[in-house]
């Protein structure tokens, strides 16, 4: 037996097993079957989106400048045992200043 259907552009037909439309029939309640079906699928979709494991620019940025800062205190720390107190006189010390405090963009 052959069956033709006529349909708006806006309307699909979803093909599914006879004990699929029996649980859609069992758990619809008032609504119907396209109505519920619409809705597990929009359910379903909005869990995945949920579920998405991502981080997001602004945590990347908050990470990347607490890891320079990380950096800038672990250098301090490392130099002032090599260099001694007085570390902020040394050119070279200047500059690397200079250049971490671009990093973090804090430079005057």
């Amino acid at each position: 037996m052959r069956r033709t259907l006529i349909l708006d552009d806006d309307d699909l037909v979803m093909v599914v097993k006879q004990d699929v439309v029996k649980q859609i029939d069992e758990k619809r309640g008032e609504l119907t079957r396209t109505e519920f079906v619409n809705y597990l699928i929009q359910c379903q979709l909005r869990q995945m989106q949920e579920n998405t494991s991502y981080v997001t620019k602004q945590e990347f940025q908050d990470y990347t400048c607490k890891m320079a800062e990380l950096v800038k205190d672990f250098m301090d720390c490392v130099i002032s045992a090599q260099l001694g107190p007085n570390t902020g006189e040394h050119p070279e010390i200047k500059m690397l200043n200079r250049q971490i405090e671009e990093l973090l963009g804090h430079a005057d």
